[in-house]
């Protein structure tokens, strides 16, 4: 009979473990630095000994000619390289699954790139024998015997484990006592335990279903549950085992208050607006554990501790929470050159918790040669319930475009449902309102005249969005669908009112492992006013990385007579790229051919026969945090003076 212990030890080699082992008698000698080294182990084989005589011919018969190649000298001091070889694995169902695990942990294996004396190689041929063996008898072949051997050859040695794994064991019964305390959900239970009678006593496949019960138990509401050891008996006569694992389920537990202690002191109740539950739940563990990430995705925690605290009749478990801060205030800078855009230098300081809980104040500011900005901007996380986001934005700007100069003071309200990379959602909004005060220069009725006029605008933009694809930065399946909708009031003398309407959609399809066809497009309208009554900040424009690659920022569609573009009301652009990743360099770098068109006129509706289009080559850098684009592109029907090639770095796919 064999007990669990060893088939636990088993276990640990099969994932990498270190498990611990018992101190040999050299490790608890004192050593003599002066003492003679011992001789070198046997390998195993023997050596060629070449000053051996022939031996004698056997009377009667006729000599061959020797045809035999000579002996190989080896000197057992002389480092040389090797190959490893496993044998009697390739009758196995397993035997693929025995072999990555064993390149992940072999000795051999790790230093196969180095030569190596003989002395090394036999050390680590005999610890990757006994690794090899502890594999087999992890997954149930407890007869398993593997004998190292080395044969010599002219370029290198041949390092050979011959295995022999025997019978694979099986379960001949599975018991779980006490589960059955658990009432009506101990069926449903019962099958989460995935180990059979009749199944292989594959340890890793054992501990996994102890695992999963503990889970599946926390989540039936099972807070307090308690799993015992597992007991393993293996029966060598009869090649089987017996499984006993005892459960505790305890009662059916309910949430009950929410205490507070730490950094940064948030009270209980924003807590409970973090939370997926409220107090009289039934319990759910992954609730739990979603708090805890959820505690962590706000920045402002390092830590976060959950603990459990059960009442008297275990039937509520209230949720003590421990917070450890994390860093509250950043200071942020930026310096670079655009076209379009001119050279940029910004800086930012945020506190993000300046109004407990989760209000961020942040200032910024904007030195360039064609932009000068200041902003706060109050923001508040998981506002009234949780991932909907309050922001408040006061701002000065002076921006100078090829299109229009533009003097503004803003005062913005926004409340956003949002997505993250930790939780996606399908469908996002927001709704929010913007009071404008601007003085702006650019064209209006006169294509020859540039004017100065003011403009005190109010807006209340909508937004709907829905996200199909299976990646924020990097989708390569399924599509996006958004709209925005501004209805605004602008005064200049008379009050003008008129809507702002956008869509955008995107779809995205592997073509093969390596290749993603990915297109988008855009239609954007201004219903209710003339383009020439609307200020030019408010109006479509169109050119640049994040529209028609190949020509530059705002230089697509109708332009006044100085050359400058003047914007319009009606939008259409569209993309198609196909994104190939390079499997010759890890993965982690892609091409990206690509072809854009846009239209834009200062109709209510884009003029579909009069499209501009722009080509180009794109590469991708795909790193831990997201792919980073350079594209350049060139204008396939530039009109006069548009660039003949632009260039765009971001952080992103395109769309």
């Amino acid at each position: 009979m064999r007990a669990w212990g060893s088939l636990r030890t088993a276990a640990c080699a099969a994932a990498a473990l270190t498990c611990p082992l018992a101190p040999s008698l050299a490790q608890t000698a004192d050593l003599d630095p002066a003492a003679p080294l011992d001789p070198l182990p046997d390998l195993g084989v023997e050596w060629p000994d070449m000053n051996a005589p022939d031996a004698a011919p056997i009377e009667g018969v006729e000599e061959a000619p020797e045809e035999t190649p000579a002996p190989i000298a080896i000197d057992s001091a002389e480092e040389r390289r090797y190959s490893v070889i496993i044998e009697g694995l390739q009758g196995l169902g397993d035997g693929p699954a025995l072999t990555e695990s064993f390149d992940k942990q072999s000795e051999l294996r790790a230093d196969r790139k180095g030569a190596a004396n003989a002395a090394q190689i036999d050390r680590r041929s005999r610890a990757d024998a006994e690794l090899l063996a502890e594999l087999l008898r992890s997954r149930g072949y407890f007869d398993a015997v593997v004998q190292p051997r080395i044969e010599p050859s002219p370029d290198m040695l041949s390092v050979i484990l011959a295995a022999e794994p025997g019978r694979q064991y099986t379960f001949q019964s599975v018991e779980l006592p006490g589960l059955d305390a658990a009432g009506e959900e101990a069926a449903g239970l019962r099958k989460v335990f995935a180990v059979r009678s009749g199944d292989p006593v594959i340890a890793e496949n054992v501990i996994k279903a102890g695992t999963d019960l503990q889970v599946a138990l926390g989540e039936e509401g099972f807070a307090l549950a308690e799993i015992g050891e597992q007991q393993i008996e293996i029966n060598h006569q009869s090649q089987t085992a017996s499984l006993v694992l005892p459960v505790q389920p305890g009662p059916v537990a309910r949430f009950g208050q929410i205490s507070v202690s730490g950094q940064p002191p948030f009270p209980p109740s924003h807590i409970a607006t973090i939370a997926r539950f409220d107090t009289g739940d039934r319990f759910k563990r992954s609730k739990v554990d979603d708090l805890r990430r959820a505690l962590i995705a706000t920045g402002l925690v390092a830590s976060a501790e959950v603990r459990l605290v059960p009442s008297a009749d275990r039937q509520t478990v209230n949720v003590d929470v421990h917070l450890e801060p994390g860093p509250m205030r950043t200071v942020a800078g930026e310096f670079g050159y655009g076209t379009g855009e001119g050279v940029r230098v910004e800086a930012s300081w945020q506190h993000r918790n300046l109004f407990n809980p989760e209000g961020a104040l942040t200032l910024r500011g904007v030195a360039g040669t064609q932009e000068q900005l200041v902003s706060a901007e109050f923001r508040r996380n998981n506002f009234m319930r949780r991932d909907q986001v309050l922001d408040v934005l006061a701002l000065a700007s002076n921006i100078e475009r090829d299109a229009y100069r533009a003097k503004t003071l803003q005062l913005s309200g926004l409340i956003e449902r949002q997505s993250n990379i930790i939780w996606r959602k399908k469908w996002t909004w927001s709704y929010g309102a913007d009071l404008i005060a601007t003085d702006e220069r650019g064209v209006f009725d006169d294509l020859a005249n540039k004017e100065t006029r003011t403009f005190f605008i109010a807006a209340l933009p909508l937004s709907l969005r829905y996200d199909g694809s299976n990646d924020l930065l990097d989708p390569t399946t399924g599509f996006r669908l958004g709209g925005r909708i501004s209805p605004e009031i602008s005064a200049k003398g008379a009050s003008l009112q008129y809507g702002r309407v956008q869509i955008d959609a995107s779809a995205y399809h592997p073509v093969s492992d390596s290749v993603v066809a990915a297109g988008r497009i855009r239609v954007g309208t201004i219903i209710g006013a003339k383009s020439s009554e609307i200020a030019p900040s408010r109006r479509f424009y169109s050119g640049g990385g994040g529209s028609v690659r190949g020509y530059g920022y705002q230089r697509l569609g109708p332009r006044d007579a100085f050359d400058d573009p003047i914007g319009g009301r009606g939008l259409a652009e569209f993309a198609l790229e196909a994104r190939v990743r390079l499997k010759a360099f890890g993965g982690n770098f892609g091409i990206v051919p690509f072809i854009d068109g846009g239209t834009l006129t200062t109709d209510v509706t884009p003029d579909v026969g009069n499209w501009q289009f722009g080509a180009g080559f794109g590469v991708r850098y795909y790193s831990s945090f997201g792919p980073i684009r350079l594209d350049v592109g060139t204008p396939l029907n530039p009109r006069k003076n548009d660039a003949r090639v632009a260039v765009v770095v971001s952080l992103g796919q395109a769309f």
